[in-house]
């Protein structure tokens, strides 16, 4: 495939897909990786990185939208347990990505569609429960930061794994153990996202994993635009959709898909 197909191709795929992240309130990589793998045939590890520098894109321009249009002060309280989170996921994001040396390019692809399959079921079962958690009671402060930092190691983990940034993990830790408020949960899921995304991107550099220069021209930077745009597409269409149908919909597809990747031969 030339380049300029290329181009058209990510465009194409990547509005979509960032339409349907702005919809569900994820960046939309869950459904961005299968695309990678098959449509355009790149190896597991690569795919991952190329991932994680789209959805960072994604995030970004997130943060940005959400900003203008949030009271930020509410966030404020909640700066420790962000910080411990962050400081687990990047530590988290650092290790896993790892382990993507130790890996065979076939083994760690079908790690992939497991992990893929994970969260096929996270959306599914997400949308049966009702958020109206009051989180866990911890002893004290001390004791909820060991915590977020544990929860923001496992976080990290899939997040490189995957090249996410992890909301679908994210969102549901910060409400059920937490406590936190369902659309604030969103907006700081976002801010924790961020760093550890940008070290799994360093990282993922080191390993020389952006050497090809007509990956990033005719895939990352068109997909990475109509993301930007679907996503804001679906802020504006939220108000109109079934979010919980969608997310049933958009679980099942996710697991169909990674069956039917994960049982193709190589």
């Amino acid at each position: 495939m030339d380049n300029k197909k290329t181009s058209l191709l990510s465009f194409v795929i990547g509005a979509p897909i960032g339409c349907l992240g702005g919809l569900i309130g994820l960046g939309g990589a869950e459904f961005r990786l299968p695309f990678l793998l098959k449509t355009f045939d790149k190896p597991a590890k690569r795919a991952v990185a190329l991932n994680m520098l789209i959805s960072l894109i994604t995030v970004i321009s997130a943060i940005y939208f959400r900003m203008n249009n949030f009271n930020i002060s509410i966030i404020y309280p909640q700066t420790f347990l962000m910080l411990a989170i962050i400081v687990g996921s990047t530590t988290g994001a650092y290790y896993g990505i790892g382990l993507l040396t130790k890996v065979s390019d076939v083994m760690f692809k079908k790690v992939l569609l497991v992990l893929l399959l994970i969260m096929g079921l996270l959306l599914i079962g997400e949308s049966f429960i009702t958020f109206g958690s009051a989180g866990i009671i911890f002893g004290n402060l001390y004791v909820q930061l060991i915590v977020a930092v544990l929860c923001g190691i496992l976080i990290g983990i899939v997040s490189s794994l995957l090249g996410v940034a992890g909301g679908e993990v994210i969102i549901p830790i910060l409400i059920l153990i937490f406590g936190i408020d369902v659309k604030l949960a969103g907006t700081m899921s976002l801010i924790i996202s961020l760093p550890t995304m940008i070290v799994g991107i360093t990282r993922h550099t080191r390993n020389k994993m952006y050497t090809v220069k007509s990956e990033l021209s005719s895939l990352v930077v068109p997909m990475g635009i109509a993301s930007i745009i679907g996503a804001l597409i679906g802020t504006f269409l939220l108000i109109y959709a079934p979010s919980q149908l969608l997310k049933i919909i958009l679980g099942v597809l996710l697991i169909f898909t990674s069956i039917k990747l994960l049982t193709e031969r190589e």
